[in-house]
């Protein structure tokens, strides 16, 4: 990292932590690990994009039903190819539907779920869009929205939490 970058974020951390917050802000790689303990019994790896707002899960077979007017989602994490795949269908409640414009300007409806995370270690809620990423290298992407107040991400590092 270069120097000046490095004090300047130490700076920061230092004022922050002057103003009295009870938050640590951790300074994390471009790839790290995710366990999202609801939906996978493995911990997933995740590219950290501070570009995009919303943070991603990739998964298929979506299928959108009711239970006491309340809409949830049915879904497959990962895909059948994937190491750690296990054909284990998921079911959570709908937090929202949104308009999402991914990387390549297209926008799509995707459903947003909250789940519980450990990431870095540290437990925390997380919205998820779910979506079929399987183009992509990575099967989350962790966003900003997750991301603000929490972390600052060192581009030069990776997997700094293991």
């Amino acid at each position: 990292m270069h120097t000046s970058l490095k004090h300047l974020i130490l700076s920061l951390i230092k004022k922050i932590e002057k103003l009295g917050t009870s938050r640590e802000i951790r300074v994390i790689g471009r790839l790290e690990k995710i366990l999202l303990p609801s939906l996978s019994k493995f911990t997933l790896d995740a590219k950290i994009d501070t570009g995009a707002y919303t943070s991603s899960l990739h998964c298929h077979n979506l299928e959108l039903f009711k239970v006491k007017d309340r809409q949830w989602v049915k879904f497959y994490v990962l895909d059948p190819s994937h190491p750690e795949y296990d054909d284990t269908p998921f079911e959570s409640p709908v937090y929202k539907i949104k308009n999402i414009r991914s990387s390549n300007g297209i926008i799509s409806e995707r459903v947003i779920i909250k789940q519980n995370v450990l990431f870095c270690g540290e437990k925390n809620k997380i919205q998820l869009s779910l979506s079929n990423r399987s183009d992509m290298k990575f099967p989350v992407l962790i966003g900003r929205r997750f991301l603000s107040g929490k972390y600052i991400v060192d581009v030069s590092k990776k997997f700094l939490y293991k």
